[in-house]
């Protein structure tokens, strides 16, 4: 059912928490895994620093390996929302699976989840 699940992370509890979820769901549909994580244009963020990314989905890649799920790393630059649709159009992903940190999907300023919501090109698993 779900050849493809795409899984952003950040350094952010929800992506860590999330994990767990996409664990069993590529375990349960023999899926094809692809972690991405964007390293942000804008600096001071948490995502600012290249080597920050590369480390967190190197241990990311370590503990998904260490459950028996092979996975592809993607590493992007840009604004993580729109990275995250363009990738998952890329790698023609069935779901992209994501968390998120429990703000309303309808507030003034939108998640990343929300804006992944509204831009992706296939359906979005949104973890709480």
């Amino acid at each position: 059912m779900f050849d493809t699940v795409l899984y952003p992370i950040d350094h952010g509890r929800a992506a860590l928490e999330t994990a767990a979820t996409v664990l069993r769901l590529v375990q349960q549909h023999s899926s094809r895994l692809v972690l991405l994580s964007v390293v942000e244009a804008e600096p001071g963020g948490t995502m600012a620093d290249p080597a920050d990314v590369s480390r967190l989905l190197e241990q990311a890649r370590d503990t998904f390996e260490r459950a028996g799920v092979a996975c592809e790393v993607i590493e992007r630059q840009g604004k993580p929302a729109f990275v995250i649709g363009d990738v998952a159009d890329e790698i023609e992903a069935d779901l992209i699976v994501m968390g998120t940190r429990g703000l309303s999907l309808e507030s003034d300023e939108p998640s990343t989840a929300a804006r992944v919501i509204q831009l992706a090109p296939c359906p979005v698993m949104v973890v709480p």
